[in-house]
């Protein structure tokens, strides 16, 4: 009788247990960052689609928080931790399908050594979450069913899903189109027994149609977020930034793991060099799945600044190459440098975490006025938000108390971040929301989203909030829309018992005219 676990069924198990935990405690530990708590926003006010992505994430914050019925940080990135785990299991069914169950772990504890897909998507919640998921679903059904030379009837069916796997990823991310590139790249150049099936434009039809609910948004809101996103990735500015380019490339490094980018292009060089057998037909396909959306993104980069986890889901592809190459020559080598992959892994977590709980490798205090304290410190973006929550309820409640406010203020602010920090940790405890006073581009969501609450009105008080990170005047933005604008209280947020950041609550009283 066949055992009901294998070899690497048993550790692919004890792999997903593991990941889950650990996913899950780091989860709970840290505080939001700024783009998480935008997408709890999109939970918080769901929409066919939004300013600067597609609505899925908003979609699956509501699912695993029950319609925002537990809101901590742990269950608002419950989906990530989850989503997470599934997608480790995903990826070593595709490396069992192309090759062997020894080739689908080693896929599994590569990916799972990936900073952004261990941490960066399965930690935060962010759109790569969802995108990554119906990625690799998409990516699962490719491989089991475009090499079939002569299609048949359940491959045919299977292909409708994939174009369903597609549309709902690019409900998640504009990023999932790119898979259909990929794709139908590899149909053109190598199968085109696939053109004369229909399922082929019935399965881009649906995908189409799934996307609908984006496309309508978009002709509602002239196309806003299209263009907004387009812009982002042009390459209309001769003027060349090699430094642009550089960072890039080393956030793909680091992102991807530099352990898995090493074996990442050893195994492209033994495969392109005929020093490694794959089956060809696999190799094309998730190669060609693989390099547009990373080559999109380098080119983009060398005209304006670009963030390495746009172009993080095309190093799928080349991590199940690279686990064919090491299932091949398996031996003490291969399992050293699987080995030093997750190792890195885990230095990056404990270092991270070390930093943010502690900064004790770097403590942004020396030589700063309070007007900057932290200015450098970016782990302090994840850190001190419950602090300034209890503070300020403290100094809220006692200027209700004096009268120093009127009741119901709003916090003003001239940008979507930290408008969607305000909200979470500061509306959700004290019922005192933000009110997002700027231009488009700066306000984002928040130009809808003012829309959906109870108008200011002529005479009402408000706050204003600043970090010594981000220190701007409120006179800068606001003097013309108010009597007055007091001098600022300071909420001192300390870590590790050092004063680490500073926020100055501004009172700014009697607004003078409608918005």
């Amino acid at each position: 009788m066949k055992p009901l676990f294998s070899k690497y069924n048993s550790r692919l198990l004890l792999l997903l247990l593991i990941s889950f935990a650990v996913r899950a405690l780091i989860s709970a530990s840290i505080d939001l960052s700024n783009d998480e708590v935008n997408y709890w926003a999109y939970a918080l006010y769901p929409s066919l689609s939004h300013f600067d992505h597609p609505p899925m994430v908003g979609y699956i914050i509501q699912l695993f928080t029950l319609n925002l019925n537990f809101q901590s940080e742990f269950f608002v990135r419950l989906a990530s931790v989850v989503i997470g785990t599934i997608n480790t299991f995903l990826i070593f069914r595709i490396g069992k399908t192309i090759k062997d169950s020894q080739a689908g772990f080693y896929a599994a504890l590569l990916y799972t050594s990936s900073v952004y897909c261990f941490f960066i998507s399965g930690v935060f919640i962010l759109p790569d979450t969802p995108l990554l998921l119906f990625w690799l679903l998409s990516l699962l059904v490719f491989v089991k069913i475009l090499p079939v030379k002569n299609p048949d009837s359940y491959s045919r069916k299977l292909l409708l899903a994939a174009g369903i796997f597609i549309g709902l990823g690019m409900l998640s991310k504009y990023t999932a189109v790119f898979i259909w590139i990929g794709a139908l790249a590899y149909i053109v150049f190598f199968n085109r027994s696939w053109l004369k099936q229909k399922e082929l434009y019935f399965a881009v039809l649906l995908s189409a149609l799934v996307f609908i609910p984006v496309i309508i948004w978009n002709v509602n809101n002239n196309f806003i977020s299209f263009t907004f996103q387009g812009d982002r990735v042009a390459v209309n500015n001769l003027s060349l930034r090699p430094d642009f380019l550089g960072t890039e490339i080393a956030g793909q490094i680091f992102y991807n793991n530099p352990v898995n980018f090493i074996l990442a292009i050893i195994t492209l060089t033994a495969f392109f060099r005929n020093k490694s057998e794959i089956n060809k037909d696999y190799f094309r396909l998730l190669l060609l799945v693989s390099l547009p959306v990373i080559v999109v993104f380098l080119l983009s980069s060398l005209t304006r600044r670009t963030l390495p986890h746009w172009s993080a889901p095309g190093y799928i592809g080349l991590i199940l190459i690279t686990s064919y190459f090491l299932s091949n020559i398996s031996g003490s080598k291969v399992h050293y440098a699987v080995k030093s992959a997750l190792s890195l892994l885990g230095i990056v977590l404990l270092a991270g975490m070390l930093q943010v709980k502690t900064g004790i490798f770097f403590n942004d205090v020396k030589d700063r006025t309070p007007e900057n304290l932290g200015e450098d410190d970016a782990s302090l973006d994840i850190y001190g938000w419950n602090q300034l929550s209890e503070k300020f309820n403290t100094l809220y409640n006692q200027d209700l108390q004096q009268d120093r406010i009127k009741p119901s203020p709003r916090i003003y602010t001239w940008r979507w971040f930290p408008a969607a920090n305000f909200d979470y940790y500061i509306g959700l405890s004290s019922a005192v929301y933000s009110y997002a006073l700027g231009s488009l581009e700066n306000i984002r969501n928040y130009y809808w989203i003012n829309s959906k609450r109870v108008k200011p009105s002529v005479g009402d008080d408000a706050y204003y909030i600043c970090s010594s990170r981000d220190y701007n005047l409120p006179s800068k933005f606001y003097s013309d829309y108010f009597q007055t604008i007091e001098n600022p209280d300071t909420i001192r947020i300390v870590r590790n018992g050092i004063n680490v950041m500073n926020y100055f609550v501004f009172r700014m009283k009697h607004l003078k005219k409608e918005l």
